[in-house]
C-alpha cells in the first residue's frame, strides 16, 4: 500500500481496532492462592521458586482427560480438515466456497526424530480444542472506527455482522467431535485464547459467554427492531447488502441480499459447549477496540451514546492510522479529538447502556456468574482469588501428569501488542518449577527440586511471541514488562514444557524453539482466527511415544456451517455459511493462492495439520 490513505496496515488495524453456569464444575482449578498465597502482593514477595509448593493436594484433571488405550481414527467424515476443507473457487469477483480435499498430517521433526515404532506403542495423554479470536462484535456500537476504511478497504470486515451465528456454528462442530483422529479420545475441554469480543462492550461479553455456555442471543443493540450502522447508511464506502446502491463492494462483486440486516439481528440459539471450557484474555477483551484507552470517561460516554461517526476527513484517517500502527497514543488523544471535531457529522442512533465498556474486574465477575456456568468449571479458569486482585492468569490440570498454564499478555493501557509483567513472570517461573524435578537457571546450571510433581506443561496465551514488546504499560508504570523472547527464554529452562499455544496473529503458524539441550526445546502453535479467513480452530492431541519423545497432534477444524451458500437462506445455519464465504472475499487479503488456499493466512502445510515431535527428559 502507498500514500497516506493506505497508511494503516490491515492486519495491525484488525488486530487492534473495533473493525477488526448451570452445570456443576467438572474440574478443580489450582487457584493463585494455592501456589502463592492470595494476590498480587504475595506474588511479588514470594521466596525462592524452589520452595514454592501447593498448599493442598494437586487437583483432579479435567473430566475425561485420562489415560486411555489408543484406538483407530473414528471421527465422522467432515469434522476436521483431514477430511475436507473450504476452498475458494474462481479467480475474479465474488468467489464461492467449494468443498475441497482434506490436508494430510505433516510429521515435523525439527526438534526430535520420529521413532519408526512410535505409532504402535504410543499412549494418549490429553485431547482438547483451542478456539481463538472469535471477535464477537456489536457492529452498531458508536465507538467503532469504521471510518478508517477510507484509508484501506481491508480495515472493515464485510462479514462482521454475522459473528454470533458463526461462533455458534463453531460450538456445534466442537460438540460433534466425539473421537479425535489420532487417539480416539473425545475432546475433554476447550480453551479460548482471547479476543473473545471485539469492542470491549458488555453486550459482546454477554454474547460470548452465552455462545460458550448455551442460550439465546439477540445480536442487536440500540433500536430493538431496526439495524443502525454502516450497512444501511447509504454510504458507498460500505457494503449496502439490502439496497441496490452500487457501493465499492458491489463493484467488486459482493451480492445484493434483501432481508440481510433484518436476519443478522434476529435471535440465535447456542447449544453451548458440551465440555468444560477455559478462557484467556486478549487485547480486545481488555481495551475498547483492542487498542483504545480503557476507563476513559469520554470513550465510556461515547460507547453508550446516540451518535455514531462513520466518515471523517482523510487527514483524520491518516492521523489515526499513524498512532494505531505505532501504539504511541495510550490515552487515545487523537481518536477523542476526531470524535469531538467531527461530532456534527455523526449519525443519530438509539442510545443503549448495554454497550457500556467493561473493566478487567467486570470481565472476571462475568465469568464467575452462575448464569454462564455451562459445562463448567466455575469461573472458566478464574476464581474468587483472581477477582479480588483483578488477575487473569492461572494454572489448571489437563490430565494425569499434564498441566495447563494460561497467561495474561494484555496491556491495560491503549496498545494492541502484548507483554507479561514481572509479577506474572515470577509466578510463571514458580509454577513451572513446581512441576519440573530438574530445570535450569538463567545461566544454564541444573536446578533440582525433589519436591516437584513432574508434569508435561502446555502454556496458553492470546499474543504470540513476535507480537510482544517490553514497552511500559501506562496502567502499571511501576512494573517491568517482558516480551516474547523473554517468555521463550523462561520456558526453555524447563524440560517439561511441550508447547506454547496462542492466537492474535490471525494466521496459522507453527514455530520450533530449539535448544542445545534437546529436552529444553518446545513448539509454539499459533492459530488463525474465527473471524477472518480461514476461520479455523485447532483440535490438539498429546501422546507419549514411550521412546523419550512425546507428540502433539494439531488438526485444524472449521465450523459446522455448510460450504455451499444460498443468499435466499437467511436461517441461522445459512447466515453461518454466508459468514465464512464473505470472509473469504474480504478485500485487502493477499491474492496469491494454491489450490484455492491463501497460505498467507492459512499457513503452509507444516502449519496446519501436524504431528509435532519433541524430546522430553
Amino acid at each position: 500500500m502507498t500514500g497516506t490513505r493506505s497508511a494503516v496496515n490491515r492486519r495491525h488495524f484488525l488486530l487492534s481496532s473495533g473493525a477488526s453456569l448451570a452445570a456443576a464444575a467438572t474440574a478443580t482449578l489450582w487457584p493463585l492462592g494455592a501456589l502463592e498465597g492470595r494476590g498480587h502482593a504475595a506474588a511479588a514477595a514470594a521466596t525462592h521458586p524452589a520452595t514454592v509448593r501447593p498448599t493442598a493436594p494437586l487437583p483432579h484433571p479435567v473430566a475425561g482427560a485420562t489415560h486411555r488405550a489408543a484406538v483407530h481414527r473414528a471421527a465422522p467424515y467432515g469434522l476436521t480438515t483431514l477430511d475436507t476443507t473450504a476452498r475458494i473457487s474462481g479467480g475474479h469477483g465474488y468467489r464461492r466456497i467449494v468443498q475441497g480435499p482434506g490436508w494430510p498430517t505433516v510429521v515435523r521433526t525439527d526438534l526430535a526424530a520420529a521413532g519408526a515404532q512410535r505409532a504402535g506403542r504410543r499412549t494418549p495423554l490429553a485431547c482438547f480444542v483451542q478456539l481463538t479470536d472469535l471477535h464477537l462484535a456489536d457492529v452498531q456500537s458508536p465507538l467503532r472506527t469504521e471510518f478508517l476504511r477510507a484509508g484501506s478497504l481491508g480495515s472493515w470486515r464485510l462479514q462482521e455482522a454475522l459473528t454470533v451465528p458463526g461462533a455458534v456454528a463453531l460450538v456445534e462442530q466442537v460438540n460433534a467431535l466425539t473421537a479425535a483422529p489420532h487417539t480416539g479420545l473425545p475432546p475433554a475441554f476447550v480453551v479460548s485464547t482471547g479476543d473473545n469480543v471485539d469492542s470491549n462492550s458488555s453486550i459482546e461479553l454477554q454474547w460470548y459467554l452465552t455462545a460458550m455456555s448455551g442460550g439465546r442471543i439477540t445480536p442487536n443493540t440500540g433500536d430493538p427492531t431496526h439495524y443502525e450502522g454502516t450497512q444501511n447508511s447509504g454510504l458507498r464506502l460500505f457494503w449496502q447488502a439490502e439496497s441496490a446502491l452500487r457501493d465499492v463492494d458491489k463493484l467488486r462483486g459482493m451480492p445484493h441480499i434483501p432481508g440481510y440486516l433484518e436476519a443478522a439481528i434476529r435471535p440465535v440459539t447456542s447449544p453451548g459447549l458440551s465440555v468444560p471450557w477455559f478462557s484467556a484474555p486478549g487485547n480486545h477483551d481488555a481495551l475498547p477496540g483492542g487498542c483504545l484507552a480503557p476507563e476513559d470517561q469520554q470513550l465510556r460516554d461515547a460507547a453508550v451514546s446516540g451518535r455514531k461517526l462513520m466518515t471523517v476527513p482523510d487527514a483524520d484517517v491518516a492521523a489515526f492510522a499513524k498512532v494505531l500502527n505505532s501504539g504511541d497514543d495510550p490515552k487515545s488523544t487523537v481518536f477523542k479529538d476526531i470524535l469531538t471535531r467531527n461530532a456534527a457529522k455523526a449519525r443519530t442512533v438509539t442510545p443503549d447502556p448495554a454497550r457500556a465498556l467493561f473493566t478487567p474486574h467486570e470481565y472476571l465477575a462475568a465469568h464467575l456468574d452462575p448464569a454462564y456456568g455451562g459445562a463448567g468449571p466455575v469461573g472458566h479458569g478464574y476464581t474468587e482469588d483472581h477477582l479480588n486482585d483483578d488477575l487473569q492468569y492461572y494454572a489448571f490440570p489437563i490430565a494425569d501428569g499434564v498441566m495447563g498454564i494460561s497467561l495474561d499478555t494484555t496491556y491495560r493501557s491503549g496498545h494492541f501488542q502484548g507483554s507479561v509483567g514481572s509479577a506474572q513472570m515470577d509466578w510463571l517461573e514458580r509454577t513451572l518449577t513446581a512441576y519440573n524435578a530438574v530445570s535450569y537457571d538463567a545461566d544454564g546450571h541444573v536446578v533440582r527440586n525433589a519436591a516437584a510433581d513432574d508434569a508435561l506443561i502446555l502454556v496458553f496465551s492470546h499474543h504470540h511471541s513476535p507480537s510482544m514488546t517490553r514497552r511500559r504499560d501506562a496502567a502499571r508504570p511501576e512494573e517491568d514488562r517482558h516480551d516474547g523472547q523473554d517468555v521463550i527464554d523462561l520456558l526453555s529452562r524447563f524440560p517439561n514444557v511441550v508447547a506454547w499455544i496462542n492466537g492474535h496473529s490471525h494466521v496459522n503458524q507453527i514455530t520450533p524453539h530449539p535448544h542445545a539441550t534437546a529436552s529444553r526445546s518446545f513448539w509454539e502453535v499459533n492459530t488463525a482466527s474465527h473471524v477472518d479467513y480461514p476461520h479455523h480452530a485447532r483440535l490438539l492431541e498429546l501422546v507419549d511415544n514411550h521412546d523419550g519423545t512425546v507428540s502433539l497432534f494439531t488438526t485444524l477444524i472449521e465450523s459446522s456451517a455448510p460450504y455451499r451458500t444460498d443468499t435466499s437462506d437467511l436461517s441461522q445455519t445459512g447466515l453461518a455459511s454466508l459468514y465464512r464465504e464473505l470472509s473469504y472475499n474480504a478485500p485487502g487479503l493477499p491474492e496469491a493462492m494454491t489450490s484455492g488456499v491463501r497460505e498467507s493466512s492459512a499457513g503452509a502445510a507444516r502449519d496446519r495439520n501436524t504431528e509435532l515431535v519433541v524430546r522430553r527428559a
